[in-house]
């Protein structure tokens, strides 16, 4: 997180908007590096083709925005970990323990343990979302889908989170000052009772580019790409942060540990935190070939 080492190899890695990575300290310390695996384009590789691209920048994770079964069944025998998602508009029906049994027998057993299906994102950035029905579905529909895990035997190797918007959050510099928008700080404590009960991630979008989108003229572009910087330090707590990206990662921490001061505290979370990092790969028109071809 702060003051965290250099990184003396370099990974290159086509994103989106074409920003390449290289020397980037927090790749060292990502316990794993994986991408959200976007399909919503045009003239889309086929699945098996995204998986030779993975192999070839070792990659080890994945996640998807669905439960494709052409994709589902291309990572068969692959070992790359997968995180397969439920669609926002699904909540409400599989908060019913019932139909969630009969997405977890349909969607995730016909494929599991030959594609390792490792979490199950239950929607996405649902806690920032417009829709009060939406909101008030999430837990129900995470619980549903753990309990159908557990009859299945499944539930101590998958998973079950969603990925949160960094807008949950109402403050967020310095980290130490982090703390959720009242809205969210209501209803966080029984999501993260569930997290803690489960053992399972707290997943987090941050998007660093953005906040310097907004406040051009406050932040520096080398803090916001993690090139070499003067950093921050907190004058709450002393710490350097040389990135924006550990600086938000803190930020949630800290809300975290305000929201549910009983069951985390932020001392405890930096401890044992396991960075897994996953980086946006979109495709369109020859970009698959391009990066290929590049490789």
């Amino acid at each position: 997180m702060a003051n965290l080492p250099t990184k003396t190899s370099f990974l290159h890695f086509l994103l989106g908007f074409f920003l390449t990575l290289s020397g980037f300290g927090f790749i060292q310390e990502a316990k794993s590096l994986g991408i959200n695996y976007g399909q919503v384009g045009n003239n889309l590789p086929p699945p098996q083709k995204v998986l030779e691209l993975l192999r070839s920048l070792k990659l080890s994770k994945a996640r998807i925005y669905d439960t494709n079964p052409q994709i589902l069944t291309a990572f068969a025998n692959s070992n790359v970990d997968l995180i397969v998602t439920v669609e926002n508009a699904m909540l409400a029906t599989l908060s019913d323990p019932n139909q969630a049994l009969q997405w977890v027998q349909t969607r995730i057993k016909p494929y599991y343990p030959t594609t390792k299906i490792t979490e199950i994102a239950v929607g996405n950035e649902v806690y920032t979302g417009d829709g009060t029905a939406l909101l008030a579905s999430l837990v129900p529909a995470m619980v549903s889908i753990h309990a159908a895990l557990a009859r299945l035997g499944l539930d101590r190797s998958i998973k079950v989170s969603t990925p949160n918007n960094l807008a949950v959050l109402e403050e967020s510099f310095p980290p130490s000052a982090g703390r959720f928008r009242p809205e969210v700080a209501a209803i966080m404590p029984q999501f993260l009772r569930f997290l803690a009960a489960t053992r399972a991630p707290f997943w987090i979008n941050a998007y660093p580019y953005f906040a310097y989108e907004d406040s051009p003229d406050k932040i520096r572009i080398d803090y916001v790409l993690l090139n070499p910087n003067p950093g921050m330090v907190d004058p709450n707590t002393g710490l350097h942060y040389d990135n924006m990206l550990y600086a938000q990662v803190d930020a949630v921490i800290f809300a975290m540990a305000r929201a549910l001061p009983i069951v985390y505290n932020f001392l405890c979370l930096r401890l044992r935190l396991h960075f897994h990092l996953y980086l946006f790969l979109y495709f369109g028109i020859n970009l698959f070939n391009f990066i290929i071809n590049q490789g």
